[in-house]
């Protein structure tokens, strides 16, 4: 029996969230440095956040870069789902 309802029974969603990175790194073969996975893995958990928060993740790229401030930060998002 679970103790809270709201997890799921499946690993689908966590599954899920990987898949996009996955067949990405075997198109591609990967990044040739530590430097590069780092910023491989960075914007990808960008880019999954703002399409799970309905963000453009672009927009939010460029509003953060150049200092605009339109978009709110993510960590809020995060703080006000949980």
């Amino acid at each position: 029996m679970l103790k809270d309802p709201s997890l799921p029974l499946h690993t689908n969603l966590s599954e899920s969230l990987i898949r996009e990175y996955v067949k990405r790194r075997k198109i591609s073969g990967g990044t040739w440095s530590e430097a590069g996975r780092q910023s491989r893995d960075i914007f990808a958990s960008l880019k999954k956040t703002c399409r799970l928060y309905g963000l453009s993740f672009w927009d939010y790229l460029t509003d953060r870069l150049n200092g605009v401030g339109k978009f709110p930060r993510l960590e809020s998002l995060i703080e006000k789902a949980s």
